[in-house]
């Protein structure tokens, strides 16, 4: 029986229009690691970010790597400031449906691999917050434990009081339905951008999601 839904952030609730990873990396990242003594190639880093390589990598260029992504984090808020005064950020149209999990009664988690302060930026800039029981970013105490990794997840399931099998991780990416499955939960895939293979379940949007949530509530799944 669902009595809870653990939500990806970017991409699921949010988007950031314009946005290009390689240009954020030369515009807004690279100051920011010039500054700890060090250069680092865009494809380095973003094989950290996507798990290819562990976060601790980049201690082999002489940086403590807690310290290296909290600037890269910083650098990650300083743009997600830059990009909401013009307005860049937006949320989906079909956000506002999150009043009716909570009319359901479900418990809900907000799990996002961006940091603790970007996830509740970008959720406070639309009136969001307030829907989540938890949000969870990135923890520095573990920060290989960002998903695809079960580790958010399940901190986010324990925090709720859930068993796996009664809650659902709703994202848009594999990395979300990778880490909701190395949990034991079940996957729902929002194909804002197309369909990725291995989900349970697939919703065009969100108004599809409530309607698979109240079809699933009271049945096991």
């Amino acid at each position: 029986m669902i009595k809870a839904l653990i939500f990806d952030v970017d991409e699921t609730l949010v988007y950031y229009e314009g946005y290009d990873g390689l240009e954020w990396f030369e515009k807004w990242g690279k100051k920011e690691i010039k500054k700890l003594g060090i250069t680092l190639e865009f494809e380095t880093y973003k094989k950290m970010v996507k798990g290819e390589l562990p976060r601790s990598w980049v201690e082999r260029l002489g940086v403590d790597h807690v310290e290296f992504w909290k600037a890269i984090d910083k650098a990650k808020l300083e743009y997600r400031k830059w990009a909401a005064e013009r307005g860049l950020i937006k949320a989906f149209p079909d956000v506002d449906v999150l009043k009716d999990f909570k009319q359901m009664g479900l418990k809900m988690a907000a799990v996002s691999n961006a940091s603790q302060e970007c996830t509740e930026f970008v959720l406070e800039l639309f009136d969001l917050k307030k829907y989540f029981d938890i949000i969870l970013g990135k923890d520095y105490r573990y920060l290989d434990g960002a998903k695809p990794n079960p580790y958010l997840i399940e901190k986010a399931l324990k925090a709720l009081g859930v068993l796996p099998s009664e809650a659902l991780v709703v994202g848009d990416s594999a990395s979300d339905i990778l880490a909701a499955h190395r949990a034991g939960v079940k996957a729902v895939q929002v194909m804002r951008f197309g369909e990725i293979e291995g989900a349970d379940y697939y919703v065009k949007d969100l108004n599809e999601l409530v309607q698979l949530v109240r079809s699933l509530v009271g049945k096991d799944l």
